[in-house]
């Protein structure tokens, strides 16, 4: 994972969430999700994309805080997740999940909130950079994408209604590249097309994020069976008393983690095959599949 690209995630999103100076319990319930910590790791592959790709316009700092919109999607996605009538977990991040916190309602809305909020911030920091309107665009319509219906949210509904299930290897797959590999994907086109790359590098790096997505949550399904919740920072084991269909499930450990292995190596072919040279992203794919948390 890297540092010093996740110490400016974390510094921009203090500054975003300073930012929401609302009292309203809806707005606390935002800051208290962004403010949870986490890996920062799709807006870091953005932010990594756009470098690799040969680096945005305009200033820095407006480079950052597009990159956090992806943040903002993906904490939604986490409040939401928790939520009773979804996986009804208390713990994220090592801390109460928002909806223990606040309520179920107010947790509801704070992630439904997020999402308008990060298709301001991606729109407004592109043009601060001086993207142009079509690029601009077709960024926040690959933001949307990734997070919607065909995309993450779709995910989540097929990992539902897998509980219970022997899910076929080709279902499986299309669960995880929905629910997670969708957003990890749109982290690395859309910092490619900020980046002003041509059609062909921007599929290379969705590519990359496809099958780094599918190392990390074959990993997660590891973990969840290896692991305690102190170490998770999350419940442990939710998976298995949920009877979802997990890589771990169907493969093994040992197999689920040849399989996340296999992931990492089609990710870095992606990018070789397109002539992309990036030590930050070849170690993120790295770290997706041997993290331990």
């Amino acid at each position: 994972m890297d540092g010093e690209l996740r110490a400016e995630i974390d510094a921009a999103l203090a500054v975003i969430v300073g930012g929401m100076s609302s009292e309203d319990p809806v707005t606390a319930g935002m800051r208290y999700a962004l403010e949870a910590g986490g890996k920062r790791l799709r807006p870091v592959l953005c932010l990594a994309a756009m470098d690799a790709a040969g680096g945005a316009p305009g200033p820095r700092a407006a480079r950052v805080r597009a990159a956090c919109s992806l943040e903002l999607i993906h904490t939604y996605s986490l409040v939401h997740d928790d939520l009773p009538c979804m996986d009804d977990d208390d713990l994220r991040r090592g801390q109460p999940t928002t909806h223990r916190v606040f309520g179920s309602r107010v947790a509801m809305i704070a992630g439904f909130a997020l999402i308008p909020q990060a298709c301001r911030l991606l729109d407004e920091s592109a043009t601060q950079m001086g993207v142009p309107t079509e690029r601009r665009v077709g960024a926040v319509r690959e933001l949307c994408q990734a997070a919607g219906a065909a995309g993450m949210v779709g995910g989540q509904q097929l990992d539902l209604e897998s509980e219970g299930t022997a899910a076929v290897p080709e279902a499986l797959r299309r669960i995880h590249s929905m629910k997670t590999g969708a957003l990890f994907r749109g982290s690395l086109r859309i910092g490619g097309m900020l980046a002003g790359a041509a059609a062909p590098v921007v599929d290379a790096l969705g590519a990359f994020g496809e099958h780094l997505g599918m190392a990390f949550q074959i990993t997660d399904d590891v973990l969840d069976v290896t692991m305690d919740s102190t170490a998770l920072g999350k419940t442990a084991g939710k998976d298995r008393n949920a009877d979802k269909a997990t890589y771990a499930a169907r493969l093994g450990v040992a197999g689920a983690r040849s399989a996340a292995a296999a992931e990492v190596e089609a990710a870095l072919a992606r990018l070789e095959e397109a002539g992309v040279k990036s030590s930050v992203l070849e170690g993120l794919a790295r770290f997706a599949a041997d993290r331990n948390r």
